[in-house]
């Protein structure tokens, strides 16, 4: 795996280029003002239809058991069913303390050198401070899903967690609820927002958002998915919280480019944003990309499967375009994490228009 990017020199000048703020009494106030109700977030919730979903990834979620509430979704998995094996790429916490999940995806990016079948994600427990039993944990969840997908040679399911801290993992809810996720993968709007569900924890509200635009003869579509309320203060190689997402494309994009546009896009988004100024164990952000774009001819409908793979070096044109795609896509995603911080009742966001570096931060 690629060595992470360092935040840009700009951004350590000013560590948060948007950040959300909280409500304090003033200072020389005796009594502690009142809890504020919070404010209704549904309408950051959009619906999408069914033509704004990438191409070749079916999605699906269930309630386990990790979190005590009956009926709360808390495990979640994508699977690619693209005909060519998915490019995938990774940011991730550069907390010393790596929680088990992150080890485990690095690991299988690393021997799977970029390709991999999904991800499989639970919320409610972080597999975090866990020792030997908690990376044990992480390659039964990877491995339970890979386990009942067809066979694809030596390609893995990554693994993302979130949540408590400390704890270890209800491994046989989770592990006996995979065969029934695996048999219910759809590609339904429905799937998709109750993907999003399964990642909460402090959240108030899913955080969805799709985007299409025109690559050459095809019409790439992205899906994203983000969740994060506290513990918001990312420096990924990617970044923390715990900030989980994953940014799922029917692109076809040569893993090590998709790797440094990931960078690029990470740093220039998540990386600029912070909530309370802690770094989590499990921050990771996920990009996979399958190459089942349809064509512009058919408007974009059909999976042709055939797309040319896209590398930073053989067709820097294209690649420049869809690496700025995911930057603004990345940047969306990021600041809906600041709008849902704990507490939060202002959105700010610092624009930096000279600085002693010539590194610009594009964020707005």
């Amino acid at each position: 795996m690629p060595p992470l990017p360092s935040p840009t020199t700009a951004s350590r000048l000013i560590p948060s280029v948007t950040r959300a703020f909280t409500s304090a009494p003033p200072l020389n106030s005796d009594a502690a003002a009142p809890s504020p109700k919070p404010a209704n977030k549904d309408h950051h919730i959009h619906t999408y239809g069914p033509e704004a979903f990438p191409l070749g990834f079916t999605v699906a979620s269930t309630h386990c058991g990790v979190k005590k509430k009956a009926g709360v979704l808390d495990l979640g998995i994508l699977i690619s069913t693209s005909d060519r094996p998915c490019s995938a790429a990774a940011c991730v916490t550069r907390n010393v303390f790596k929680a088990a999940p992150v080890t485990v995806t690095n690991e299988l990016l690393a021997s799977g050198e970029g390709r991999v079948r999904g991800f499989i994600v639970n919320s409610g427990n972080a597999n975090a401070v866990t020792g030997k039993k908690g990376l044990e944990d992480a390659w039964k969840m990877s491995k339970g899903v890979t386990f009942q997908l067809p066979s694809s040679g030596d390609l893995g399911t990554l693994v993302m967690s979130t949540g408590v801290i400390g704890q270890n993992l209800p491994i046989d809810k989770i592990t006996n609820s995979i065969p029934a996720l695996v048999r219910e993968l759809d590609d339904s709007p429905k799937a998709w927002l109750n993907l999003a569900r399964s990642f909460m924890t402090t959240d108030t509200f899913p955080k969805l958002r799709t985007r299409q635009f025109t690559l050459g003869d095809r019409i790439v579509k992205m899906a994203g998915i983000d969740k994060g309320a506290g513990m918001i203060a990312p420096n990924m190689g990617p970044p923390h919280a715990t900030l989980l997402g994953v940014i799922a494309t029917d692109a076809a994009i040569e893993p090590k480019s998709l790797q440094n546009a990931l960078n690029y896009a990470v740093d220039r988004s998540f990386n600029s944003i912070t909530v309370d100024g802690d770094m989590s164990t499990n921050d990771t952000i996920l990009c996979l990309a399958n190459g089942a774009a349809g064509k512009v001819e058919d408007g974009g409908r059909e999976s042709k499967g055939d797309m040319k793979e896209i590398s930073e070096q053989a067709n820097p044109e294209e690649f420049g375009k869809f690496k700025e795609e995911l930057r603004g896509f990345a940047e969306d995603l990021a600041k809906l994490v600041v709008r849902d911080g704990e507490g939060a009742t202002k959105f700010v966001t610092v624009r930096v228009k000279v600085s002693s570096s010539s590194n610009q931060l594009p964020i707005s």
